[in-house]
C-alpha cells in the first residue's frame, strides 16, 4: 500500500520565442504515485517528496552539488510549472496529514510534521499573488541571476561539465524570451516596477551584451584549468561564444528592447499598494516574512520605538568619543569624512579577513556546534555590482564542493563605511549566516525541506542577533565599530518604518530616502540603494529586527530563569539544531528547554 499521492507532470520547457521547444529544457516528469508504503517512517515520506521536487528543478540540483543528466538545463519558468510545483506541495501536505498522526510521532518527526504544514500554509497564502513580483529588477532579476548562477554555481571539473555550461548558455535564450513575454503580460495586468528600476536592468543587460562578457570570461577561466589539450579548450570556448551569439545574446537584445519600451510608460509610484489587490498582497508578505500576525501599523510603530531607543544608545557613544554637536551632525560627520572609508578594495577585504579569523578563534567559547564548511569572502562580480545589494551570503553545497560565500559589494567604497565593516562581517559570515546556514545544511538527520528551506525571521533574525552577540564575545573594542554595530541595528529598525511607509502608508522613494538620511549615519548611496531594495522586495526587510528581538527576548528569559546555570553554548544549540522555525515554535522550544534545565 502507499499514500497514493499523485506527482504532477511538468511541461519540461519554458515557452520559447519560436514554436519549437528548447533543446535544453528539463526532462518531463511522468505522473506517478509517491510510492511510500503505509507505516513507513516520516523521513522516508519527506525523502520521496524531495526527490520529486528535485526532478522538477535542475537548478536546485546544482545548488545541492548534484551533477547528473540535468546539469546543462534550466528550470521550467512557465506558469504551468509553478502551478504544478504548488499542487505537489499541497497534495503532499494533505497526504501527510492523512497518513501520519503527529501525536504518535517522535518529537523531532512531530516538529517536521508541524513545519511542513506551516510551510504549505504559507505558500498557499502567497500563491494567489504569484504574478505580483517583478521578473526583472536590480535585486534578483533574471537578467543578472542567470549569469550569476553560471558563474557561482555551475562548476566545471571536466569536459562534460564544460559542455553542460555551453548547453546552459544556449538554453538561456528561450528562458529569457519566456520571461520577457511574461513581463510584458504583467504590465498589461498592472504589475510593473517603478520607472527608476529600468535603468539598473538596462545597465546589467548592456554589460552582458559587450564582447567577451562576464560569462565568456568565466567559462574561459574554468576551461583553462582543465587538464585537456589546448585545442580542446579552444573548442569549448568557441562553442560557448557560438551559443551566446546564437541564443543568449539575441534574447538579451530582445529583452533590452522590451525593457526600454516598458521604461517609457512605467509608473512613478513606488509601493505595492498600487498593484491589483496590493493591500492583501502586502499583508500576506508581512505574515510570511515575520511569521507573526503583526499588522503593518504595528510594525511601523515598533520601528519608530526602536529607532528612538537606539538613538539614545548612540548618543552615549557619541559623548564617549567627544563629538560636540547633535546626533544628526555626528551622522553627517561619519557619512562625509574620508577617514571612515577604505581607499582600496584590497584594504577592505583584508580587514574583513582579520575580523573573521579573530572570530573563528573565539567561537568555541560560545558554540558547541560549528560548521564544517569553510567560509570565503568574495567581492560581487563587476557585471552586476552596480545593481546588486550591499552584502549577501550563499550557503555551501551539502557535498562540500562549494564553500559558504560572503559577497560584499565594493562598487563604491564610499558606501561601505569602516564603522559597519565589523558588524557586517559577523552578520554575513560568522557567527551569523555562515555558521547558521552551514550548520543547517550539515544537519543530515533532518528531512531535506528543513536542511535546505527556511523562515526569514529566523534566519535574518539570527544574523542580526549575532551582531550584538559579538559584543558579548568581546568584540567592537573600537567605539566607532560599536557605533557601527548600533548603526546596523538602527538600519533594521528604520526598515520597519520605511518598508511599511512605502507599501502601506504610500510613501514615495524620495520620502523614504529622506527618513533614512535624517535618522541614520549611512552614506547617501547606501541609503538610496537600500530604499530601492525595499521597493522591489516588499516585506522582507521587516523580518530582521522582529526575529532578532524575539531571539534576544528568549535569551534574556533563559538567563533570568537559569541564572548561573545558563550557558551560551547550550542555548545556541537549542536555537540552531532545529534548523529554521517560525518564531512561535522557536519560543516554545526555548521554553521547553528552560523547564528541562530547571527540573
Amino acid at each position: 500500500m502507499s499514500t497514493g499521492l499523485l506527482l504532477l507532470a511538468v511541461a519540461g520547457c519554458a515557452p520559447a520565442a519560436t514554436d519549437q521547444a528548447p533543446a535544453t529544457a528539463s526532462t518531463p516528469v511522468a505522473a506517478a504515485p509517491l510510492d511510500v508504503p503505509a507505516g513507513a517512517p516520516l523521513a522516508e515520506f519527506f525523502q520521496k517528496y524531495d526527490e520529486a521536487q528535485l526532478s522538477l528543478s535542475p537548478q536546485t540540483k546544482a545548488y545541492r552539488g548534484i551533477r547528473d543528466g540535468d546539469y546543462g538545463k534550466w528550470n521550467d519558468v512557465s506558469d504551468e510549472a509553478e502551478v504544478a510545483q504548488h499542487k505537489l506541495q499541497q497534495a503532499t501536505a494533505a497526504a501527510m496529514r492523512t497518513s501520519y498522526d503527529p501525536a504518535k510521532l517522535s518529537p523531532d518527526d512531530a516538529l517536521s510534521f508541524e513545519l511542513f504544514n506551516a510551510q504549505a500554509a504559507r505558500e498557499e497564502s502567497l500563491f494567489p499573488y504569484r504574478h505580483h513580483n517583478y521578473l526583472f529588477n536590480q535585486m534578483r532579476g533574471a537578467q543578472s541571476q542567470m549569469p550569476a548562477f553560471l558563474i557561482n554555481i555551475h562548476r566545471v571539473s571536466n569536459v562534460a561539465e564544460a559542455e553542460a555550461y555551453v548547453e546552459r548558455i544556449r538554453g538561456m535564450g528561450p528562458v529569457i524570451d519566456a520571461l520577457t513575454a511574461q513581463s510584458a503580460e504583467r504590465v498589461k495586468m498592472g504589475i510593473q516596477p517603478p520607472k527608476w528600476v529600468y535603468a539598473y536592468v538596462i545597465s546589467d543587460v548592456e554589460n552582458l551584451l559587450k564582447p567577451d562578457n562576464a560569462l565568456i570570461e568565466d567559462i574561459t577561466a574554468k576551461v583553462g584549468k582543465l587538464d585537456v589539450a589546448a585545442a580542446e579548450k579552444a573548442r569549448l570556448v568557441d562553442a560557448a561564444k557560438a551559443a551566446w551569439s546564437a541564443s543568449a545574446g539575441p534574447a538579451y537584445t530582445r529583452l533590452l528592447a522590451e525593457m526600454k519600451g516598458q521604461q517609457a510608460g512605467a509608473p512613478t509610484a513606488d509601493g505595492v499598494w498600487r498593484l491589483p489587490d496590493g493591500k492583501a498582497y502586502y499583508e500576506a508578505l508581512l505574515a510570511n516574512y515575520t511569521t507573526t500576525d503583526m499588522t503593518a501599523t504595528q510594525i511601523h510603530d515598533l520601528g519608530l520605538s526602536e529607532v528612538a531607543r537606539i538613538h539614545g544608545e548612540m548618543k552615549t557613544i557619541m559623548a564617549k568619543v567627544g563629538f560636540k554637536g547633535s546626533l544628526q551632525q555626528f551622522f553627517v560627520h561619519l557619512r562625509t569624512s574620508p577617514q571612515y572609508f577604505h581607499k582600496t578594495r584590497a584594504a577592505y577585504l583584508a580587514e574583513v579577513d582579520a575580523h573573521v579569523k579573530a572570530m573563528e578563534a573565539r567561537l568555541p567559547a560560545f558554540f558547541n556546534t560549528l560548521p564544517k564548511a569553510p567560509l570565503q569572502v568574495k567581492a560581487v562580480e563587476a557585471f552586476r555590482e552596480k545593481s546588486a545589494g550591499k552584502a549577501f551570503y550563499q550557503s555551501p553545497s551539502p557535498d562540500g564542493s562549494r564553500p559558504g560565500t560572503y559577497y560584499v559589494n565594493l562598487y563604491d567604497l564610499r558606501d561601505m563605511s569602516k564603522t559597519e565593516l565589523e558588524a557586517l562581517a559577523y552578520h554575513e559570515g560568522i557567527p551569523g549566516h555562515h555558521l547558521q546556514r552551514a550548520v543547517q545544511t550539515e544537519l543530515t538527520g533532518l528531512p531535506p525541506f528543513r536542511r535546505f528551506g527556511g523562515f526569514t525571521a529566523y534566519t535574518e533574525g539570527w544574523g542580526l542577533y549575532t551582531e550584538e552577540l559579538a559584543k558579548d564575545m568581546g568584540f567592537y573594542t573600537d567605539p566607532y565599530s560599536d557605533f557601527g554595530r548600533l548603526g546596523m541595528e538602527l538600519w533594521r529598525a528604520c526598515r520597519l518604518v520605511v518598508d511599511t511607509g512605502i507599501h502601506d502608508k504610500r510613501w514615495s522613494r524620495e520620502q523614504a530616502i529622506q527618513y533614512l538620511k535624517d535618522n541614520t549615519p549611512n552614506p547617501d548611496g547606501d541609503i538610496e540603494k537600500a530604499i530601492e531594495r525595499y521597493i522591489v522586495y516588499p516585506g522582507q526587510a521587516t523580518a530582521y529586527l522582529i526575529g532578532k528581538l524575539k531571539i534576544m527576548e528568549l535569551r534574556g528569559r533563559a538567563q533570568t530563569a537559569l541564572g548561573d546555570k545558563f550557558d551560551f553554548r547550550t542555548f545556541h544549540d537549542v536555537v540552531l539544531e532545529s534548523g529554521p522555525v517560525p518564531l512561535d515554535i522557536l519560543e516554545r522550544r526555548v521554553d521547553t528547554w528552560i523547564a528541562a534545565q530547571k527540573s
